[in-house]
C-alpha cells in the first residue's frame, strides 16, 4: 500500500528532463522566468499609478484599449516575421526595446507631475515590442527539446511563469506601498536587462527548417497562417474558448478598487495579484498527471468553466481570505487550461508555421483579457465592483459551455489519433533520424 501511494505521488511530480537535456531550453526557461518576474512589477505598478492619478476604473481598463491595435497588427506581423527571420535575433532586439520603454516609465514616474498621456503611449509601444517578441519565443521553444519532451517543457515554462507571478506581484505591492511606483519600474528594468543578457547565450538559430517561399513578413504569409488556423477546429477551439473565458471573466482591472473601496484593505493589493499564481503554482507542481490525459480539448473546456465559477464566487465573498481562496482555485484552472492548449499547439503545428500560429495565439491570449478588463471597468463604474466580477464569471460559464457545443470536434480531440499530432510526431522523428540527432529539431 505504501509503495503504491509513493508511486502515485511520484507520478504527480514535474518532469524536469528538458532542463537536464537541453542547454538552450535552460536559457529560455531561466531567461523567460526572470523576464516574467520583472514584468510583474510593472504589471502591478501601471494600473496602480493610473488609478492613483485618475481615480477611474475605466481609465485603467482603457490602457488595454490603447494596446489593442498594436497587438493585432504587430502580433500577426511578428508571427510572419518569426517564420522567416532568425527568431533569436527577434527575441534579443525586442527585449532590448522593452528595457528602454520601462526605463522611460521610470523616468516619468519620478517627475513631480507624471504625464498620463505618456503612460498610454509607452503602453502602446510596449505592446508593439511584446507582439513582435512572443511569436518568436514561442516558436523557438519546441526546437530546443525532443517531441516527446514537449509536454514536460510546456509545464516547466508554465511553472517558471507561475513562480514569477507568485513572487513578483507580492513584492511589487510591498515595494509600491513603501517606496512608490518608480522603484517598481526600476526592478523591472534590472530584470529585463538580466534576462536579455541570459538569452544572448542561446546557440540555436531560429530560422524554420522549411517554408512556403513567401517574402519575410508579407501579408500573404499572414493570410497563410490565418487560413491554416481556421482550417483546424482543434486550433480554433484553443483560441475561442480562451477568448470567451477572458472577455467574460477577467476582472484584474478591478483589483485596486476591490482592495481599496470594497474590502478596505489596500495594503493587501499585491495579494490579489498573487493569489491566482499560488493556485497555478500548486496545480503546476502536481501536474505529472497531465501526461496521461489525451483528450486535451475536454480538459480545456472543463477548466475554463471552472475558472468562470471561481471568478463568480470572488464577487460574492465577504472577506479577503475567501476572495484569495477563490482566486487560487481560478488560477489553478487557468493554468490547466493553458497547459493543454500549449500542448496542442506544440505537438501539432509544423515548424514553418509556428511563428504565425504563435502570433494568432498571442492575440487570443492578449485580446481576450484586454477586452475583459474594459468590460469589467465599464460594468463596475455603471453598476458595482462586486456585480461586475460575479456577472462576468456566470457569463463565462454559460458562454464556454455553448462554445464547446459549437466546437464539438474540439471536445473530441485525442492526441493519440489526431492526424496533425501524428504527422508532426513522425516528421520530427524522421528529421532527427536523418540528422543523427535525438529529435531536438
Amino acid at each position: 500500500m505504501t509503495s503504491s501511494l509513493s508511486a502515485r505521488i511520484a507520478e504527480l511530480r514535474v518532469d524536469i528532463t528538458p532542463l537536464r537535456s537541453s542547454a538552450d531550453f535552460r536559457r529560455l526557461f531561466w531567461g523567460g522566468s526572470i523576464f516574467w518576474f520583472g514584468g510583474m512589477f510593472s504589471y502591478v505598478a501601471l494600473p496602480f499609478q493610473l488609478y492613483d492619478l485618475t481615480g477611474s476604473n475605466f481609465a485603467v481598463g482603457a490602457l488595454g484599449l490603447v494596446e489593442l491595435v498594436p497587438l493585432i497588427v504587430f502580433g500577426l506581423y511578428g508571427g510572419a516575421l518569426a517564420d522567416r527571420a532568425d527568431r533569436r535575433t527577434i527575441l534579443l532586439s525586442t527585449s532590448a526595446a522593452q528595457v528602454l520603454l520601462i526605463a522611460t516609465l521610470l523616468a516619468n514616474a519620478v517627475l513631480e507631475s507624471p504625464q498620463i498621456w505618456l503612460i498610454y503611449v509607452i503602453g502602446a509601444l510596449y505592446a508593439v515590442a511584446s507582439s513582435l517578441q512572443r511569436p518568436a519565443r514561442e516558436a523557438l521553444m519546441p526546437r530546443t527539446v525532443r517531441h516527446d519532451e514537449l509536454p514536460a517543457a510546456t509545464v516547466l515554462n508554465s511553472l517558471g511563469r507561475q513562480v514569477a507571478m507568485l513572487t513578483g506581484p507580492a513584492l511589487a505591492g510591498l515595494i509600491i506601498g513603501q517606496f512608490g511606483v518608480s522603484v517598481a519600474y526600476a526592478v523591472d528594468v534590472a530584470a529585463l536587462a538580466a534576462a536579455t543578457a541570459l538569452l544572448w547565450g542561446l546557440s540555436i538559430r531560429g530560422r524554420p527548417q522549411e517554408g512556403d517561399g513567401e517574402d519575410i513578413g508579407s501579408l500573404r504569409q499572414v493570410l497563410v497562417g490565418l487560413r491554416y488556423a481556421a482550417s483546424r477546429r482543434d486550433l480554433v477551439g484553443t483560441y475561442v474558448i480562451d477568448m470567451v473565458a477572458m472577455i467574460m471573466a477577467m476582472p484584474i482591472v478591478l483589483w485596486p478598487a476591490l482592495a481599496t473601496d470594497v474590502l478596505e484593505q489596500p495594503e493587501w493589493l499585491g495579494l490579489l495579484y498573487t493569489a491566482e499564481a499560488v493556485g497555478a503554482l500548486v496545480a503546476t507542481s502536481t501536474s505529472g498527471w497531465t501526461s496521461r490525459v489525451h483528450h486535451h480539448g475536454r480538459a480545456v473546456v472543463l477548466a475554463a468553466i471552472a475558472w468562470g465559477g471561481a471568478i463568480a464566487l470572488v464577487g460574492l465573498m465577504p472577506s479577503m481570505i475567501w476572495v484569495v481562496l477563490c482566486l487560487m482555485v481560478a488560477g489553478a484552472m487557468d493554468m490547466i487550461s493553458g497547459v493543454f492548449r500549449s500542448i496542442i499547439w506544440n505537438q501539432t503545428i509544423p515548424d514553418h508555421l509556428r511563428g504565425r500560429l504563435a502570433g494568432i495565439e498571442m492575440l487570443s491570449y492578449s485580446l481576450g483579457p484586454m477586452a475583459g478588463q474594459a468590460r469589467a471597468g465599464l460594468v463596475a463604474d455603471a453598476w458595482s465592483v462586486r456585480g461586475a466580477i460575479t456577472s462576468g464569471g456566470i457569463a463565462c460559464m454559460g458562454m464556454v459551455g455553448l462554445t464547446a457545443v459549437w466546437l464539438h470536434d474540439f471536445w473530441r480531440y485525442d492526441a493519440r489519433t489526431d492526424v496533425h499530432a501524428v504527422a508532426e510526431r513522425e516528421r520530427r522523428a524522421q528529421l532527427a533520424a536523418k540528422q543523427g540527432m535525438p529529435g531536438t529539431t
